[in-house]
């Protein structure tokens, strides 16, 4: 009896592809790994995605589409911008690897379009000149965009130095920082051993961040406006 073929689609082999990311990080993941999962054959995903960057790009899209779905804010500029980096930090962290996913493609597919125009239309009601609200919206996307990468990358840090010594990584810098004099490491230590490093990837941080570009948006209108 003939071996049946595995049903495929443009929609299964983009879940598959996330899965994948899940589990393998993206510096892993290839068509081949991706056939394998679906149980076909590498050409046969060629038919639905003529590369691996045009795979990328529709996931990106995709991500881009679900932003654009949750994000509902209202309200004056800052109030949009503050929703929409709130809204664009949530999605990013629920899909794997999507940051670099969106740091690594183009704006060529309709719902990375659309966000882009989004972001700059939260900006739109500003006296800015057209070049500083792209300037804006590009500071913004870049801010969120790092700090999920940041935390993405010190969660694989922290468990590549558990899986190679055995040890939270915070015992190993204790007595790197034991080691070191008060003029080199002083201030570091102070800072790390009344745990204010912890405070990095949380929303705490992730607010006072946000909280000073805002500033910096609100201080250069008030410039213009004199």
């Amino acid at each position: 009896m003939k071996k049946q073929q595995p049903q495929i689609s443009e929609d299964r082999i983009l879940e598959a592809s996330w899965e994948l990311l899940g589990e393998e990080d993206i510096e892993k993941f290839s068509m081949r790994r991706l056939a394998d999962r679906l149980g076909i054959q590498a050409p046969s995903l060629y038919w639905y995605f003529k590369s691996k960057q045009n795979l990328y790009q529709r996931l990106a899209n995709q991500v881009s589409k679900v932003i654009l779905e949750e994000f509902h804010s209202e309200g004056d500029w800052k109030e949009q911008l503050t929703g929409l980096a709130v809204t664009v930090r949530s999605v990013l962290s629920r899909y794997p690897c999507s940051t670099q996913l969106m740091m690594m493609t183009l704006p060529h597919e309709p719902d990375i379009i659309r966000f882009t125009n989004r972001m700059l239309l939260c900006v739109e009601s500003t006296p800015l000149a057209q070049a500083q609200k792209m300037q804006v919206v590009t500071t913004l996307v870049n801010y969120v965009f790092y700090f999920v990468l940041d935390n993405y990358q010190h969660e694989r840090n922290v468990s590549a130095i558990l899986k190679d010594q055995g040890a939270p990584p915070g015992e190993e810098m204790i007595r790197l920082l034991d080691s070191m004099g008060e003029t080199d490491a002083g201030l570091f230590r102070r800072m790390f051993t009344n745990g204010l490093f912890e405070i990095m990837g949380t929303d705490r941080a992730f607010e006072f961040g946000l909280k000073l570009i805002l500033l910096g948006i609100e201080q250069v209108i008030k410039e213009q406006e004199e």
